[in-house]
């Protein structure tokens, strides 16, 4: 699908969805938006722009070279953005093509959230910009913005866990690992979504140094993701902390269930040692002979239980 929008006295209009691509209109429009596209809209995109557009093997490339470079076809950027799937996080990778007249974006996939939230701002105009370059720093910034209720739903998830885990006393700390590992996943997919994000905009940064437009926005937004950063380093930190007191509470748990064996099994020695010397079939055992042989035996298998269990009573070992 091409969605088609235009700038219009410094608002961004999300007028064009059109179902037929007239090669009039993509002229006119200053964001190509290409998601999922057929082959007809690939031929018709790159007819018009005089170029290959990248497939997905190449947008998901991880060196630096392949995700941010200059050609004659404009400033080249492939940055992740975080895509929500069945209670799941996970990445998308956008490849970008900033042209003096027009931005292109090309993805695959899901609808992205940063996407259908811009869509429904530039719908009700208030998406203020009034070029190209300007609003790939808008979709920057609320990319960015997501993030960081991103973070804050995550580190909501990891206090309600946080609780389970150090405060119940009948916590599942085996299914609060399982919380905590998704959530380790979660916060370990945001933080390389936003370093992601800092080396797109430190490279727009680099080639627009000269336009003192752009730096202030550029500025506050690595600002605000050098913050952002500090706070996944302290959610990963406080869920290892987490993941540890659960280890640590798991194990407490299961040396309380060992203790408990053991001193049984203490407890019950000293009765099985006496059973088993009276169990034995030798004809010359003074014992067998004996009138109250039998309730002696008893009583002293009973004794000899009740001594370890009041010893270990009485130091607090049970």
């Amino acid at each position: 699908m091409l969605r088609l929008c235009n700038i219009k006295d410094g608002v961004l209009n999300a007028q064009y969805l059109p179902k037929e691509i007239r090669k009039q209109l993509l002229y006119e429009a200053h964001w190509i938006d290409a998601h999922d596209p057929n082959e007809l809209e690939r031929t018709q995109l790159q007819t018009f722009l005089h170029t290959q557009l990248p497939d997905s093997d190449e947008v998901d490339e991880i060196e630096a070279s392949a995700r941010y470079f200059i050609d004659e076809n404009g400033i080249h950027i492939h940055s992740l953005f975080l895509a929500q799937s069945e209670g799941r996080l996970d990445t998308v990778s956008v490849a970008f093509i900033l042209q003096p007249e027009r931005l292109i974006s090309l993805r695959e996939g899901l609808d992205l959230a940063d996407f259908r939230l811009l869509r429904m701002r530039a719908r009700r105009q208030q998406v203020e910009v009034d070029s190209p370059k300007n609003l790939l720093i808008e979709i920057f910034g609320q990319k960015i913005e997501n993030l960081a209720d991103a973070i804050e739903d995550v580190f909501c998830l990891l206090e309600q866990v946080s609780y389970q885990i150090l405060e119940e006393d009948d916590a599942d700390h085996e299914h609060g690992i399982d919380q905590l590992a998704k959530l380790e996943d979660s916060n370990g997919k945001i933080r390389l979504c936003l370093m992601d994000t800092q080396r797109s905009v430190a490279f727009l940064q680099r080639h627009m140094r000269l336009d003192k437009e752009v730096q202030l926005p550029i500025h506050d937004m690595m600002r605000d993701m050098d913050t952002l950063l500090s706070h996944t380093t302290f959610m990963f930190e406080k869920i290892n902390f987490l993941m540890d007191a659960a280890l640590g509470f798991i194990n407490i748990e299961q040396n309380q269930i060992i203790k408990t064996f053991s001193i049984a099994a203490v407890v019950f020695m000293p009765p099985t040692l006496i059973a088993s010397i009276y169990g034995m079939n030798f004809e010359m055992m003074p014992e067998l002979k004996w009138l109250w042989g039998y309730p002696g035996a008893l009583l002293l298998m009973v004794l000899s239980g009740i001594a370890p269990y009041w010893i270990f009573k009485r130091k607090g070992w049970f």
